[in-house]
């Protein structure tokens, strides 16, 4: 099932957690390689300087405490390494000049794995970790089947 996504629509994180499982939550993100309008280019300094900013530390650490450290906020897909902390839309230099809504609203945000950003970014779910396995009784076990 592909759910499909205007790129002007915004997305938010009471939308998002309404969508079950891992797949249906990716394809409402996913971007299919559309970054945004700029990559900062020569204004990475701005876009650094607010990732090192004590309110931007803040949100996120109220983030990732609301996702309980899990992949697109799901339970079963905690994440172990790096938690980086995902903006739905897209941002751009203007976003932070103006101090835009988007930046620490925590509507607009989500946690999410290295390979999961880049998956949403790039529009390919090559990226993802495997569908976590539905656990039954000894499956374990192959003695007690």
């Amino acid at each position: 099932m592909s759910i499909e996504i205007e790129p002007h629509i915004i997305r938010k994180y009471s939308e998002l957690i309404k969508l079950p499982t891992f797949k249906e939550r990716f394809e409402y993100l996913r971007l299919d390689g559309q970054v945004g309008e700029a990559t900062f280019g020569f204004d990475r300094y701005a876009n650094q300087k607010f990732y090192r900013s004590e309110e931007w530390k803040r949100i996120r650490n109220q983030i990732i405490m609301r996702d309980n450290g899990c992949d697109l906020g799901l339970d079963g897909y905690e994440i172990y390494g790096k938690i980086l902390i995902h903006h739905m839309n897209p941002i751009s230099l203007k976003d932070i000049e103006s101090a835009s809504g988007y930046l620490l609203n925590p509507e607009y945000l989500i946690c999410v794995t290295h390979d999961t950003h880049n998956a949403i970014h790039y529009g390919d779910d090559s990226f993802l970790a495997a569908e976590v396995p539905e656990r039954r009784k000894n499956d374990t076990c192959p003695w007690k089947h």
